[in-house]
């Protein structure tokens, strides 16, 4: 097979156009990561004059050929969690090693996820793409961490099958604190309609966006939950960031004592808005929260909450 000369490119879009599954590439050449999101860094790099001259695109089975020639790294840790509760902050923790690729919400992978692929060829696909993003562009690269979307949660299993031994974690917070932050800026999971078919669907009616948010927060938690249980995963609760990223968490993501170090460089900045001071808003978003908005997070949240922290505590 001729080689393919993909070195510095990453995938930044997986479409289907009249039945075929397309990639589009973007070059990066040997720019890290370290936006808050995939897809900030995907409009830093596509202001580049070379990718608004040059374009490519391939169809999907180019990343099966492309790890077949060229094996990126495979994933250390998958992050999964419940929306709106510090997984931002870790992701961000690790981008400040030089050793760790960090892949945070690639809108690639979550198309994949949720695609109508058939199954074999979806989980090559998946691993195509993962190897992908696990190239080693600066040479120094050691680890591969990999934070999910909030609703791909559900698609757990999947990427169980495709690495059944990378080790996992859900990330969680006390409910009403996060109704309260997509009631006032609401997630694209918690707009009707917005991402699509996923698994925190249900047919049931709602009278109102706390209903709705409150009951697709209960549907994420209980997901995590029986997850977690079925398939070995770490539960971590907000309250113990960034504290356990020292303790732990270090052991999870196996960091050595300078790397313990170096990560809580990034404490104190806003996770999502790295030039702001972060300041903890537990308290203010426990105030802000309406009567309906704490009946219908009691309602539909607050069961699953508590199994979690059952769970993590014993």
């Amino acid at each position: 097979m001729e080689r393919l000369n993909l070195e510095g490119w990453l995938p930044i879009r997986v479409w289907q156009q009249t039945g075929e599954w397309l990639v589009d590439w973007c070059w990066f050449g040997d720019t890290p990561l370290h936006q808050p999101f995939f897809r900030e860094a995907v409009d830093d790099a596509l202001r580049l004059p070379f990718n608004q001259a040059f374009r490519r695109q391939t169809p999907l089975a180019v990343l099966g050929q492309w790890q077949a020639m060229s094996p990126g790294l495979t994933p250390s840790a998958f992050i999964f969690h419940a929306s709106r509760c510090g997984s931002t902050l870790i992701s961000q923790m690790l981008a400040r090693l030089d050793d760790h690729i960090v892949i945070s919400e690639a809108p690639p992978l979550d198309a994949l996820l949720r695609s109508g692929l058939p199954a074999a060829e979806r989980r090559r696909a998946i691993e195509g793409l993962l190897s992908a993003y696990g190239q080693r562009r600066v040479g120094v690269e050691q680890r591969l961490v990999i934070k999910l979307d909030a609703w791909n949660i559900a698609e757990l299993p999947l990427l169980r099958e495709c690495f059944p031994d990378t080790p996992w974690m859900f990330l969680y917070r006390d409910p009403l604190e996060i109704a309260v932050s997509h009631l006032r800026r609401p997630g694209m999971h918690m707009v009707p309609g917005m991402i699509g078919a996923s698994g925190l669907d249900d047919d049931l009616a709602f009278d109102s966006r706390e209903d709705y948010i409150a009951r697709r927060l209960g549907r994420l938690l209980d997901l995590g939950l029986a997850q977690c249980r079925e398939f070995g995963g770490v539960a971590v609760n907000y309250s113990e960031l960034p504290g356990a990223m020292a303790g732990r968490l270090a052991g999870f993501f196996g960091l050595d004592d300078v790397q313990r170090e170096q990560v809580f460089a990034a404490v104190g900045l806003h996770a999502k808005q790295p030039s702001e001071v972060f300041v903890g808003d537990s308290d203010s978003k426990r105030r802000e929260a309406s009567a309906l908005l704490v009946e219908r997070v009691e309602r539909w949240a607050r069961g699953p909450y508590l199994a979690l922290e059952n769970d993590r505590l014993v």
